[in-house]
């Protein structure tokens, strides 16, 4: 496929979600907008290349009808939640796309829900827009962070409150619940209207709880419920739920859906793995006051097919992986469901991941790249979450509260290498099979992958921090003939228990100067590895993937 038709393919899908959502953008079928795209000039051909299309389907053949009956309705609820985390990434969605004139720009602003480039460090592509402000549309963009701390009111840190001003210009919370009253009602129903075809009461029960959590801003209850069902076979994950979006202070939760379709066979594999978590955790690579806390009993890995996905996960660079709930609480005294979205998983590994290998990494270590190793680095960086220290020891919160907006970066990082340190120790006592180098060379190429996304996210700079830490320890060299990457097994591994002993000690103390510094320090990205990148975008290997779904593309 030729970088032309890339975006070609990218735009019928954009367009056709932008028609659902009411903004003004021509009708234009596929055949049209290649015609018309391969006659174009400018830079908008060169953003859209950044995508590669994938459609999201799965077999729907081993549901009952009332199953298929429900995922049209949960798509229904996922489309309002696309639009509130419009709200919370920008403002008024309507008002920026009708200034818009360009078609491949209106696309472009639909894939980043704003007028700033997600893969490019958030820069803007529209003239005049400015810088993204830090904390995206949940501050007033003239609040300052003296202003804020400043601000005495007990609900400014919640996750489920914006900050507005009132008509004295002084700052006022309103809850998210208050805010969108309608909306959150409308999704209320349609929660209620598929657990009324809900055959599964594990599921019946969480769609009830969590319709109620959406009009009071109370999730814990059906947080509890959601790690409580296990064999049902329909799935939404639907609500405020990260704080990535929140780059100011990292308090606030963002809007997304997800659609899914249980593996009821791939998640029985998986299944044996959460057993391991309370000896992995007493083994990890630090002193003992900083792995105290143990991780809850309930924990589980299950796979699926996501059919719709909308609002944050949807944002840019899109989630093959979800560790969920967040909330601290329930971590502790139930635990978490990682989930593996195996279909866009495989998009990436396919389309993305599999180029850059030949494009970058030494012909003696490329047959080390394979699905199953992406999988399961994907799969334990999710369960790693899990690992490791949610309370500082020396009284200071909750680390999310204590490192405020580099909470997130920092955990990110942790759970790519303490995932990395499962895989090694599950590998030592014979329950993960295959070449351990396998896991290593093919975790090293993903980094290529994901520091593609830049740095402006959680995750990028994580993937920054660790190319950085590693590439000072010498655990991959650039041969200076080929300039391919080669990992150095012994050295990778020294800095994977070095790195996981820094990040875990620096969450522990809830040490923010001490995070502020080293992000400041390692989270960038050098004039040698923008070359590396700039050659993939320059081979039409795209960054990411953008998302043709919908009933349609599920045929229902």
């Amino acid at each position: 496929m030729t970088a032309l038709r890339i975006p070609a393919l990218l735009l019928f899908l954009i367009i056709f979600s932008c028609q659902e959502s009411q903004v003004s953008i021509p009708d234009k079928n596929l055949f049209d907008y290649h015609d018309w795209l391969t006659t174009s000039e400018g830079p908008a051909n060169d953003l859209l290349s950044k995508y590669t299309p994938f459609e999201l389907t799965t077999d729907l053949s081993k549901l009952s009808e009332n199953q298929k009956k429900m995922i049209p309705i949960l798509i229904e609820a996922s489309k309002i939640m696309d639009d509130l985390f419009w709200y919370d990434a920008y403002g008024d969605k309507e008002e920026l796309m009708n200034s818009i004139e360009s078609d491949q720009i209106k696309a472009f602003a639909m894939i980043n829900y704003g007028p700033w480039d997600r893969l490019d460090g958030n820069a803007p592509f529209i003239d005049g827009v400015g810088a993204k402000p830090a904390g995206a549309n949940y501050y007033p963009a003239d609040m300052s962070k003296e202003e804020f701390e400043s601000f005495e009111n007990d609900e400014k840190t919640s996750l489920y409150t914006y900050l507005e001003r009132n008509a004295d210009g002084g700052l006022i919370t309103v809850s998210y619940h208050q805010k969108f009253k309608d909306e959150m009602k409308s999704v209320s129903d349609l929660l209620l209207e598929a657990a009324a075809l809900a055959e599964n009461e594990g599921l019946k029960n969480y769609l009830t709880l969590r319709a109620e959590a959406l009009t009071t801003d109370n999730y814990q209850p059906s947080d509890m419920a959601w790690l409580n069902m296990k064999t049902n076979q329909i799935d939404v994950v639907i609500g405020p739920i990260e704080t990535y979006e929140d780059q100011l202070y990292g308090y606030k939760a963002a809007h997304e859906a997800y659609v899914l379709v249980k593996d009821m066979e791939w998640s029985e594999r998986l299944a044996k793995y959460a057993e391991f978590l309370p000896g992995l955790q007493e083994g990890l690579p630090v002193d003992e006051a900083y792995k105290s806390e143990r991780p809850g009993s309930d924990t589980e890995l299950n796979a699926y097919d996501v059919i719709y996905c909308a609002g944050d996960c949807k944002a840019g660079s899109k989630t093959i992986a979800i560790n969920l709930p967040n909330d601290e609480e329930v971590q502790l005294s139930k635990g978490t469901r990682r989930l593996q979205l195996k279909n866009a998983m495989q998009a990436k590994f396919d389309k993305i991941l599999v180029p850059i290998a030949d494009a970058l990494i030494d012909p003696s270590q490329r047959d080390h790249i394979s699905f199953n190793a992406f999988f399961s680095n994907t799969m334990f960086h999710e369960v790693a979450h899990g690992l490791g220290i949610k309370n500082t020891i020396n009284g200071k919160g909750t680390v999310r509260t204590a490192l405020k907006e580099h909470a997130s970066a920092l955990e990110e990082g942790k759970a790519d290498l303490l995932g990395l340190y499962m895989i090694r120790q599950l590998h030592e006592q014979d329950e993960i099979e295959g070449d351990l180098h396998d896991y290593y060379v093919t975790f090293m190429t993903s980094v290529f992958r994901s520091v593609r996304f830049g740095v402006s996210s959680a995750h990028g700079k994580a993937n920054m921090i660790r190319f950085n830490f590693f590439k000072e320890r010498g655990a991959f060299e650039k041969s200076p003939e080929s300039f391919r990457y080669k990992i150095n097994i012994e050295k990778f591994e020294a800095a994977m228990d070095e790195l996981s002993n820094l990040i875990l000690t620096l969450q522990g103390d809830g040490d923010y100067d001490g995070v502020a510094r080293f992000v400041a320090e390692k989270a960038s990205i050098s004039d040698e590895l923008q070359q590396d990148l700039n050659m993939l975008a320059e081979a039409g290997i795209p960054v990411d993937i953008v998302f043709r779904q919908g009933v349609e593309s599920l045929g229902l």
